[in-house]
Formats: structure tokens, C-alpha cells, sequence
């Protein structure tokens, strides 16, 4: 667990409808350190940025329900706060393509060792310390 206050921790918003997979993803980034909240689809993942959530970055699924998915999420999260960073995942090849440019890719099966790194990377966060992240390891989610 990282040592410092949650206030001074970065946010990440991870949008997922699948629990599990969520849940997983949450656990991952919490042990490397991050603040972490949940959105089940995009719309309730723009309803807590419209509300003024401070994020540094978002990690999106591509499917989901909803009137939109994750591309389109990653694609209004850009165009209204440039500043957030964005990870799109997905199980699907095609969608690797389609999340080039501004946005970051890491696709599904993925392990949480790169989960954090991605992560670690668009925020420029530095490795939180018994991460249990820092050897290997390999639970995919």
C-alpha cells in the first residue's frame, strides 16, 4: 500500500462493466499506489468528471452498455479535458487500431505487472513500493 495520503496520490478512473474484471483492475492500481475510482459504462464515467472529479488518467474498456463505448468515451474525454490521460482496453485486435493516436492500448488478457506500467507511464507516476509489481508475476485480468 503506498505510504502517501490518498489526497496526494493520483486518481485514475477505471470504466468496466464486467465486475470482476473491474474489481481486479481497482485492486491492481490501488496496490501501485493510485487512487482509484469506478464507472460500470462511459456515461457515468463523464457524470464523475462533469462533477468535477480531478483525474490524471482514465482506463477504458472499448465494450460496454450504454448510448456509448469507450472509444467514444476516450474521444469526449479528450475534446473536454485534454489534460486526462487515456488507456483504452479491449479483447478485440481491431480495436488497437482504432485507439492510435492520443490515446494509449493495452490489450486484454492483460497482467496487473502491465496494467501498473501503462498506467505508471501516461501519469508519470514512479513504481509505488511493495507494489508487489517490481518481479514478475503474472495474474491476468
Amino acid at each position: 500500500m503506498d505510504a502517501r495520503p490518498p489526497h496526494l496520490r493520483k486518481a485514475v478512473l477505471v470504466v468496466e462493466d464486467e465486475p470482476f474484471t473491474r474489481l481486479m483492475a481497482v485492486d491492481v492500481l490501488e496496490r501501485a499506489g493510485f487512487a482509484v475510482l469506478e464507472a460500470t459504462n462511459a456515461g457515468e464515467a463523464l457524470d464523475f468528471l462533469a462533477a468535477g472529479t480531478k483525474v490524471c488518467a482514465v482506463f477504458t474498456d472499448v465494450d460496454m452498455p450504454g448510448p456509448f463505448d469507450g472509444l467514444e468515451l476516450a474521444r469526449r474525454i479528450r475534446k473536454k479535458w485534454p489534460g486526462i490521460s487515456i488507456v483504452i482496453t479491449s479483447g478485440h485486435p481491431c480495436c488497437r487500431e482504432w485507439a492510435i493516436g492520443d490515446y494509449r492500448f493495452l490489450a486484454k488478457p492483460y497482467s496487473g505487472m502491465e496494467l501498473s506500467r501503462r498506467i505508471n507511464e501516461v501519469t508519470g507516476a514512479e513504481p509505488a513500493a511493495g507494489s508487489g509489481f517490481s518481479q514478475g508475476g503474472r495474474a491476468c485480468i
